[in-house]
Order: C-alpha cells, then structure tokens, then sequence
C-alpha cells in the first residue's frame, strides 16, 4: 500500500514556493501550503493557509492548524539590497525573521512529528557566497546553510535529512522587485535564468527515498555563475 506522505510548503502563493507546490502535488504528497495571502487551488491533496511568518505568531499559528507532517520546506523569501554605507537595518531584520527566524521557529515545532525517512529542505540563494550590494540578504541565506548542516548533524541519528537548495537567478517575480533596485539579476553563462520548476525538482530529489543519504548539503543550481 503506498503511504501518503504531507509536507509543509512556505512561500507557496508565487515563484519557487509555487512550483515546489505544484511539483509535489503531482508527485503524490499531501501539500500544506503557507503565504500571506489565500491561496486557490482546486487539487485534492492541497490545504492552504495564510499567515505572516515574519512573526512569531504567525509561525505558531501554522504550527497549531498544520499539525505533524512528514517534510518541510521553507522557500519563503524577499531581497531588499543597498550597499554598505546605505545599509538599512529595518530591512536586514525583516529579512532575517521571514528567511531565518521562521525557518528556525517552523522546524523547531515540526521536528519533533518526523519519523525516520523525515525530511527538511530550505531554500537558500548562490549569493550566500556573497554578492555586492546584497550583503543583508546574502547573510540571511549563509545562515540558513549553517543551521541545516548543524540540525543535519543533530537528525542524522534519527534518519531525518536537512539540505540546503541553493538557485542562482530565477524567472520568478523577485527578479524584478523594485526592492532590489541597485543590483540588477545576473544572467547566468549558461545564457538563461534559472526556472522555478527546476528549483523544485531538485527540492522533490531531496524528499524522495532515493535522497536519503544526502544530509547537511548545499545543491546549488546556478548555470555556471558560481565558476
């Protein structure tokens, strides 16, 4: 009999977070999906919610009406980029409590449902490398590289993987986001952006049995950018 596995997806209104909700719908997973905004969709396996996970309320509110799932991913994000000297700090905290702090506070809650097979995956960026004009946001997503290796070392005992998907520039709508202004998307050499649903098919490896040794990696996708 095939188990029917539920997964809880962050970010799932529009670009990443969406293609991640769609990939997973048609691969068979019960998808609960979290925005801030009401998210229609007619597929059988999907539940939406909305909430502002910038708040810790908003994350314990998801918790409370999500329940136990068996994975999660947080592709919940914005950029806002200034270079150092026109640094805002407003900006670096919101990005910090939607990319960081509620990834911590969401997992925190979940961890303790997963079974053996479990599975976290968080959304970073190729700019964790670093990247002028986006040191704020680029910190944002280091972090995220360096919870998940420590919870992967902390899970592994217990057959739960965390991994770290890691796009360059992608077709979504925060490519042209007035928010990142200064600091235009860079094309990368293989001559396109990125695709949403690329991103999610490699989110949708990292959740499959076949994935299940892999634990406390960065998958980066890039097109070459990264060389």
């Amino acid at each position: 009999m095939t188990v029917v596995k539920s997964v809880l997806v962050t970010g799932a209104s529009s670009g990443i977070g969406a293609a991640i909700a769609t990939r997973l719908l048609a691969d068979g997973w019960q998808v609960r999906g979290v925005a801030r905004r009401v998210i229609a969709r007619d597929e059988p396996g999907w539940r939406g919610f909305e909430a502002d996970l910038s708040s810790i309320a908003g994350c314990d509110a998801v918790l409370a009406a999500v329940g136990p799932v068996d994975a999660f991913v947080h592709a919940a994000g914005f950029m806002e980029t200034a270079a150092l000297g026109g640094l805002d700090a407003d900006a670096g905290a919101r990005m910090w409590r939607l990319h960081v702090a509620a990834a911590e506070r969401l997992a925190n809650g979940l961890v303790g449902g997963m079974v053996a097979g479990g599975r976290i995956v968080l959304v970073g960026s190729r700019t964790a490398q670093g990247a002028a004009g986006r040191s704020q946001y680029a910190a944002t997503k280091a972090a995220l590289v360096a919870m998940a290796r420590s919870w992967a070392i902390e899970l592994a005992p217990r057959g739960v993987s965390v991994n770290v998907v890691a796009p360059a520039a992608t077709e979504t709508p925060m490519l042209a986001d007035p928010a990142r202004g200064g600091t235009p998307p860079r094309l990368p050499p293989m001559g396109r952006y990125i695709q949403p649903a690329e991103v999610a098919a490699a989110v949708a490896f990292l959740l499959s049995p076949e994935a299940a040794m892999i634990t406390g990696q960065t998958l980066t996708i890039c097109g070459g950018s990264s060389l």
